[in-house]
């Protein structure tokens, strides 16, 4: 596991495990190996369903204490379904991740920002 920041927590990272991520809907992927994998670089919570199905398998790197001191916001990654994109979000991680290392341009291709959900009756 990467060492925690001098006085800080480190990254950590949330993966979706639930009705399409995680499952035989998304094919060809060791969704096992791949949650094992990020968790040698880093704490891994099991999530059941983040709603962005369509994006499925979907990884979120969340900040370590300093990158959220240096204001980064988690990051959201949709179709990590190679194992190449899971070795590029370990890299990331291990390097220290948002706020702390620069993304590499190849995860852009996985990034993307979730719809924030409206309460019934607000506009």
């Amino acid at each position: 596991m990467s060492a925690t920041p001098a006085g800080g927590v480190p990254c950590r990272v949330v993966v979706c495990r639930d009705c399409c991520c995680g499952t035989a809907k998304v094919t060809g992927v060791d969704h096992t190996a791949q949650t094992e994998r990020l968790r040698e670089a880093a704490p891994v919570r099991v999530s059941e369903c983040l709603d962005v199905c369509d994006q499925a398998n979907v990884i979120v790197v969340q900040p370590s204490a300093a990158g959220r001191a240096a204001g980064a916001r988690p990051v959201w990654f949709g179709l990590v379904n190679d194992p190449a994109a899971t070795e590029d979000i370990v890299s990331w991680v291990r390097a220290g991740g948002p706020g702390v290392a620069p993304r590499p341009d190849i995860l852009d291709l996985y990034a993307f920002s979730p719809l924030v959900k409206r309460r019934a009756g607000t506009s």
